[in-house]
């Protein structure tokens, strides 16, 4: 056994963390996860040994809660980019848990399709819904997919009939709860109608907060568990970069706004404060950021990524990072959405934008 796999998530420091309820539907998980999309795209080149072994350590280590989609690995940053393939990510998934699967909770995602040309469609067509889960199973290795979440809306299909071909599939035993992901209040509550949703994935960070004003009480209001994704702001937030830095052009990061020349040094200071914040208390700022998130008043369980185990474990010894009702408000002040440049996407990401409006 290696260093990494050694660990347990008491030494991490978290010895007794609560469990986060995956909205009504029984299942529940560790207070933070592991997002696994950087394993295959836009963040640049990752090993799929190394990333088997870090999920595999994750678990030794007490990560429970693990996030995928059958579009992980179909996309790039930017024409030329290196692609590893529709389902690839799960597919990795599925190898790290031969052996392991109970001890995992596994949520992937559908609808996003790529074309032959490099782009992306969405389908929510209720036959579709079927034939997605189904390759989803034989790539995971599994007989089930415990979170099983609508990626982003097919306009074209009215949102009550695509939800109730996922509902056939919980009748089934193939999907054990359903979720959503950037979607409006509306949205959300006209899906909850035909099936209880049990999760909504949207990014919530520090430096990202649109969905306080509406999503968020609406979740508090119908028991839907949030599950914040990039919720340490794409890594800014982690305080691993410095001034000047240049992202490839096959990252992800250097075709967004926040990440963009003045915005990012402007952000950069707000960063700077975080990292002077987390530094006087013993912990580092990635820490901070995901036990702000922990903090809120609501079941909320982030999904950091991670491509090596040392992540994964700062990560999950966030659980034991104490903030008082001052520390949440003055982060909350240091990071308020006037003080933070930079929008969430740019004009060569506009397929995605679109669709997280809507």
């Amino acid at each position: 056994m290696s260093d990494d796999t050694a660990h347990t998530y008491e030494e991490a420091g978290a010895p007794h963390p609560a469990r986060v309820p995956l909205g009504g539907s029984g299942l529940s998980v560790r207070p933070v996860g592991l997002g696994l999309m950087g394993m295959s795209q836009l963040y640049g080149a990752a090993d799929p040994d190394t990333s088997v072994a870090t999920i595999r350590a994750a678990v030794d280590l007490g990560v429970d809660f693990f996030d995928t989609s059958d579009y992980y690995g179909a996309s790039s940053a930017a024409p030329g980019s290196p692609v590893a393939g529709f389902g690839h990510n799960e597919e990795l998934l599925g190898r790290a848990l031969k052996g392991l699967r109970d001890r995992a909770v596994v949520a992937t995602k559908f609808s996003a399709r790529p074309t032959p040309e490099g782009r992306s469609f969405f389908d929510g067509r209720p036959e579709y819904v079927r034939t997605a889960c189904e390759a989803s199973l034989r790539r995971l290795g599994t007989d089930r997919i415990d979170l099983y979440y609508y990626h982003r809306l097919d306009p074209a299909v009215p949102v009550e009939d695509t939800v109730g071909a996922m509902a056939e599939l919980v009748a089934e035993g193939k999907v054990r709860a359903i979720g959503l992901s950037e979607v409006t209040p509306e949205i959300l509550r006209r899906a909850n109608a035909v099936h209880p949703v049990s999760a909504l994935q949207s990014e919530y960070s520090l430096w990202e907060r649109g969905v306080e004003a509406a999503v968020l009480p609406e979740c508090r209001r119908l028991g839907v568990t949030l599950v914040p994704y990039s919720p340490l702001g794409r890594g800014m937030l982690a305080g691993g970069f410095r001034r000047g830095t240049a992202f490839d052009r096959e990252d992800f990061r250097s075709t967004l706004p926040k990440f963009q020349g003045a915005n990012f040094e402007h952000n950069m200071r707000l960063v700077d404060a975080l990292r002077e914040f987390a530094a006087g208390r013993g912990h580092t700022p990635g820490q901070v950021a995901l036990a702000w998130l922990l903090a809120q008043p609501h079941d909320i369980a982030p999904i950091p990524g991670a491509k090596r185990m040392a992540h994964v474990r700062e990560n999950s010894a966030a659980t034991s990072v104490p903030l008082s009702a001052d520390d949440v408000a003055r982060l909350s002040t240091l990071f308020d959405p006037a003080r933070v440049r930079g929008g969430r996407y740019g004009a060569l990401n506009t397929a995605v934008r679109d669709a997280d409006e809507k």
